[in-house]
C-alpha cells in the first residue's frame, strides 16, 4: 500500500501473528487501483466460538480516502483469510460502483477539502439495562445531499449527518423502510 497510508490493524481477541498482518497488507494493497490516495485503513478481527459453526472469525474494514471518502465492508467465516478475501472483495466491489457512479458525474474533483478524521469511543458494557455505549464525534464536512446518500450507502448504514454544501446547515439523510431517501434538515 501507499507509504503515506495509515494501516491500523486491530484484534478483539489478541494479538495479529506477522502472517495475518503481512496477509492483510497484501490483500488491502489490491484496493490501491480503485480508490487512488487512501489515507487510513483501519482492520478490525475478531473470533467467536458457536457450538453449530465452530470458530467464527470476522474482519471488518474501514478505508479513509481523498474528498472525504469513507468506505466500510465486515464478513465473517470459519477462516480468518477467507474472511479477509471476502471483505477485500466487498470493499472492491463497493469501491467500484462508487468511481463508476462519481466519475461519470464528475464528482471527484468537485471538493478538494482535508479528510476528516472520525473519532470512535466505546464504552465498556457492565448493566444489563440500554443505556448509551457509543459515542461517535466527526467533523462535519459540506457535500451535497446525492454525496451523503452515497456517502451513507458506502458505510452500510440507515442514515448520515452532514453539513450540506449548499445551505451550510447540519442535515440527515436517511433510508426509509419504503426503500426511498429522506431527508431531514432544519429551517431558520
Amino acid at each position: 500500500m501507499e507509504d503515506s497510508m495509515e494501516l491500523i490493524v486491530k484484534s478483539r481477541n489478541g494479538k495479529v501473528s506477522e502472517r495475518q498482518r503481512v496477509y492483510i497488507e497484501e490483500k488491502l494493497a489490491k484496493l490501491d487501483r480503485f480508490l487512488d490516495q487512501t489515507s487510513k485503513v483501519t482492520v478490525e478481527i475478531g473470533s467467536e466460538s458457536h457450538r453449530s459453526a465452530g470458530e467464527i472469525y470476522r474482519a471488518q474494514v474501514t478505508l479513509v480516502a481523498d474528498h472525504g471518502v469513507i468506505v466500510r465492508a465486515e464478513e465473517q467465516s470459519n477462516d480468518l483469510f477467507r474472511a479477509i478475501d471476502d471483505v477485500q472483495s466487498k470493499l472492491q466491489r463497493q469501491l467500484t460502483r462508487y468511481k463508476d457512479r462519481n466519475w461519470k458525474r464528475g464528482k471527484l474533483h468537485r471538493d478538494e477539502q482535508p479528510v476528516p478524521q472520525p473519532t470512535t469511543v466505546v464504552a465498556d458494557d457492565e448493566e444489563a439495562v440500554p443505556r448509551l455505549v457509543r459515542t461517535k464525534r466527526f467533523i462535519l464536512r459540506p457535500m451535497f445531499v446525492d454525496d451523503a446518500v452515497e456517502q451513507m450507502e458506502l458505510l452500510g448504514h440507515t442514515f448520515f449527518v452532514f453539513r450540506d454544501a449548499e445551505t451550510e446547515r447540519t442535515s440527515v439523510v436517511y433510508r426509509r423502510t419504503d426503500g426511498n431517501y429522506g431527508l431531514i434538515s432544519p429551517e431558520g
